[in-house]
């Protein structure tokens, strides 16, 4: 079948079973159960001859024979005895269920994928597919799947400022649907010529990470696989405990990481009237500097332990974590001392589909102990004061960070020059600030911004109107949310 016909068919069902009320997320789940099935099939004959272990009656052909309300049937139960499977098997099927309740149309999506030799389609045809489902289903905020994708755009942009090398670990405790990694294995099979060794750690021993969340785990696992990214009879190579309960078990090189927006951990559990409560989860660690119930500043210091002396990460925070006093304090002034703290993007609203997030990327090159502070100075570049990006019309891309790529000048980023200059009164966007300076601010606050607002002072330059009207309903929506999480805690 040609690529165009086999996205286009994927995509056409997609909006039939959307029309029936299926989500995105329903369709991709159904998808990434089916799409493995077939693929264990083919694996399982010549010249693969790979054996995942799928028994026999719980298979692919046990269902691609079957119609009615006898298929429905057994792919429940298919599908539940699947999940109780080790490895990357059981993954895939944890906590698996069917979402389709018309037979009908399961039999029709069974016969789609049926149709395509995934094994031998390339992987830029079944990533892409399966990519822009999980983009379009991060688009749909009913399902909360926004806080578990990150623009894509901004991750091409972070790697190529990391530059990975070949044979180099690199991990994330937070992967979500796994954009870090395929940003980061792209950009090491487009900007190098590996041999085969290379080639060999780079499908399976380059990525590890971390996520709790089973259906976004399933996805993770499921992207990755598509991308050629692991091995389908393979050990998984996403983890389903919580990163932060322990200390990691071993170092990497690198961590890319956009660890989950909500401010602190929670644990819910069952009071003696048999309600649901949450309390908060605060991780006692001997290797943490800090101890808090705040998620983002336990993911900074976890990321800090997770690297070898001379790894590197880039992290985006949200705001709080660079101004808030308390553990936050201690942790910035800890990194700042035993870390080069090299570098902040200050990230602009409306490019991440949880609305209202205020983040920044963090970059900093962990060290071997020494009596000195490590980071002497530290650049930032402003890409959200004046800046306006929506999510449909005006998306980030790219080009619009060109320049900071440019001024983080990955090849020696020892070699910069600040873009702003108080001398001619140059409002640039990129500056450094020394140790000294830093130390002296409140609380440590690395919450920096120094260009005028021209929304306050100048009002021939204000967005346009459906920009206006978008931040209104994206202000409107946060609030509402914000009061409902005060009824419910009075409730």
């Amino acid at each position: 079948m040609q690529t165009e016909s086999i996205i286009s068919r994927v995509w056409s069902f997609c909006t039939t079973l959307r029309d029936d009320g299926i989500s995105y997320l329903d369709y991709l789940e159904q998808l990434t159960y089916l799409i493995f099935l077939k693929m264990a099939d083919e694996y399982k004959k010549p010249p693969y001859n790979i054996d995942i272990g799928v028994p026999t009656g719980l298979d692919w052909n046990s269902i691609f024979t079957k119609k009615g309300a006898e298929l429905e049937n057994h792919y429940i139960y298919l599908l539940r005895e699947l999940g109780k499977s080790k490895g990357i098997l059981g993954q895939i099927f944890t906590k698996a269920q069917n979402k389709i309740q018309d037979p009908a149309k399961l039999a029709r999506l069974i016969v789609m994928v049926g149709d395509i030799s995934w094994a031998i389609l390339d992987a830029d045809v079944k990533g892409d597919i399966y990519e822009g489902i999980l983009e379009k289903n991060a688009e749909d905020t009913k399902s909360g799947a926004g806080q578990y994708f990150t623009p894509r755009s901004l991750i091409k942009i972070i790697v190529r400022c990391m530059k990975p090398l070949p044979m180099q670990t690199i991990s994330d405790p937070a992967c979500g649907t796994g954009g870090f990694f395929l940003g980061a294995y792209d950009y090491l099979l487009n900007n190098y010529k590996l041999d085969k060794n290379q080639k060999a750690f780079l499908k399976q021993k380059t990525f590890s990470g971390n996520e709790i969340v089973p259906n976004t785990r399933r996805m993770c696992l499921m992207n990755m696989l598509l991308h050629n990214i692991g091995e389908i009879d393979g050990e998984s190579l996403i983890n389903s405990n919580d990163a932060l309960i322990s200390s990691p078990l071993k170092t990497v090189d690198m961590v890319l990481a956009n660890p989950p927006f909500g401010k602190k951990s929670s644990l819910t559990f069952t009071n003696e009237e048999g309600e649901q409560e949450k309390d908060d989860l605060t991780y006692n660690r001997q290797d943490f500097w800090a101890t808090t119930s705040n998620k983002q500043v336990n993911f900074v210091q976890h990321i800090r332990t997770m690297l070898k002396s001379n790894g590197k990460a880039a992290v985006i925070v949200p705001d709080n974590v660079l101004f808030e006093g308390g553990a936050g304090e201690t942790v910035r002034k800890r990194l700042l001392e035993t870390t080069n703290l090299h570098t902040i993007l200050r990230l602009p609203t409306g490019i991440f589909y949880a609305k209202g997030v205020k983040a920044n990327v963090i970059f900093f090159d962990n060290k071997t102990a020494q009596k000195e502070n490590w980071t002497k100075e530290i650049w930032i570049y402003d890409y959200r004061t004046n800046i306006h990006h929506t999510l449909k019309k005006k998306p980030l891309l790219e080009k619009h960070l060109k320049e900071f790529v440019d001024c983080f000048n990955p090849e020696n980023i020892s070699k910069r020059t600040e873009t702003w200059d108080p001398n001619t009164n140059l409002e640039g966007r990129w500056r450094k600030y020394s140790y000294e300076e830093i130390i002296q601010r409140e609380k440590t606050s690395l919450d920096i911004s120094w260009l005028k607002d021209k929304s306050m002072t100048d009002f021939e330059n204000l967005p346009e109107p459906d920009e206006l009207a978008l931040d209104i309903i994206e202000n409107i929506e946060l609030g509402l949310n914000s009061f409902k999480k005060i009824a419910k805690l009075l409730d």
